[in-house]
């Protein structure tokens, strides 16, 4: 018996609501182990603070919670410490309480554990909820410094990017792209920094973000009789779209602007396919004034970013400067989230 169009419709509407139920009851079973995770944390100070218990009474409660459940996972003396503790780091946070339960465990912990600012841990709590990261790449987010880039970087990903694609977008450009690996001296041309880069192409692209491949430098882009070579090209995958670099030893100065537009165009209409989304455009600069970019892409109608690169292992000295007031990073998270 054959199945006909109306029936294998009427199968796919059976399917994704078994997923969505599926995934609302995987949901409620998370909620309901962070909150007994929680309520053993509370249990575990209060019992300490008011019998003067120390350490041994954790070891001693994992013991007997093992014995009891035998094969049940996440009663280990390091388990029930980490409860603890997050119950205490959170007590005094209102706006993370409700937030917890929508990621697993796991990614709370890495949460906790690497990250101390409350605002900084909001912002990887709904990321991940909104992006669906597991545990590796939120660790990775982490670790390239992903809150402060959000917070930072320039871009007028606001005005010419999707709202859907918008958020992602930010995302992918740092405001400071760390080259070290590159073991370059200060003094180099743009050539020898393109050279390097390729030459090494998986820290490169690590240094990137983990969402990029790469298509090729110098990529040729013919306009009529004229030739023109764009320095690195490269595709994102989450956000489906050609992402065009040009290279510059110097200060950003406002006609870069102008010649990455040219080039985001030159691609929308030549190269991107017509499933991919528009092209985006970053500048790297040795340096920038942070107003001159801000004039420079307001009125820029292509999505463009404007970054800095070191050759050094250090954090840029003025990141904390540039960061928002916690009001106004509070605001951005409500916007990152949807609210």
């Amino acid at each position: 018996m054959s199945t006909t169009n109306d029936q294998l419709v009427f199968f796919a509407e059976i399917k994704s609501i078994i997923r969505q139920r599926q995934y609302e009851a995987l949901r409620q079973v998370n909620a309901s182990l962070i909150a007994l995770y929680l309520e053993i944390g509370k249990r575990i100070t209060q019992a300490q603070k008011e019998k003067g218990w120390g350490k041994s009474v954790v070891e001693l409660l994992a013991k007997d919670l093992q014995n009891e459940f035998p094969g049940v996972q996440g009663y280990s003396a390091r388990n029930l410490w980490l409860m603890r503790n997050f119950y205490t780091e959170y007590l005094l946070s209102p706006n993370l309480q409700p937030l917890v339960a929508e990621i697993s465990w796991a990614k709370n912990v890495v949460i906790m554990q690497k990250c101390k600012d409350p605002l900084e841990r909001e912002f990887y709590i709904r990321i991940t909820k909104k992006f669906g990261w597991t545990k590796d790449v939120l660790i990775n987010n982490i670790e390239n410094q992903a809150y402060g880039k959000y917070l930072t970087n320039q871009t007028n990903f606001d005005e010419t990017v999707a709202e859907k694609y918008r958020q992602q977008a930010k995302l992918a450009v740092k405001d400071e792209y760390n080259f070290e690996f590159l073991e370059m001296g200060v003094e180099h041309s743009e050539a020898e920094l393109e050279t390097a880069l390729v030459n090494n192409i998986r820290a490169f692209l690590a240094e990137m973000g983990g969402d990029f491949a790469f298509i090729g430098n110098q990529f040729h882009l013919p306009v009529d009789d004229n030739d023109f070579y764009i320095d690195l090209l490269l595709f994102h995958r989450k956000l489906r779209c050609l992402i065009a670099i040009e290279l510059k030893i110097g200060d950003f100065k406002p006609e870069y602007a102008g010649k990455m537009q040219f080039y985001l165009e030159a691609l929308d209409q030549t190269v991107k396919n017509p499933d991919e989304n528009p092209s985006i455009g970053i500048v790297i600069c040795k340096g920038k004034q942070r107003t001159i970019v801000e004039y420079t892409l307001k009125p820029v109608k292509s999505p463009i970013g404007v970054s800095t690169y070191t050759t050094r292992k250090s954090l840029p000295a003025n990141l904390k400067a540039l960061l928002p007031s916690p009001a106004e990073i509070a605001a951005r998270l409500k916007i990152l989230s949807g609210e």
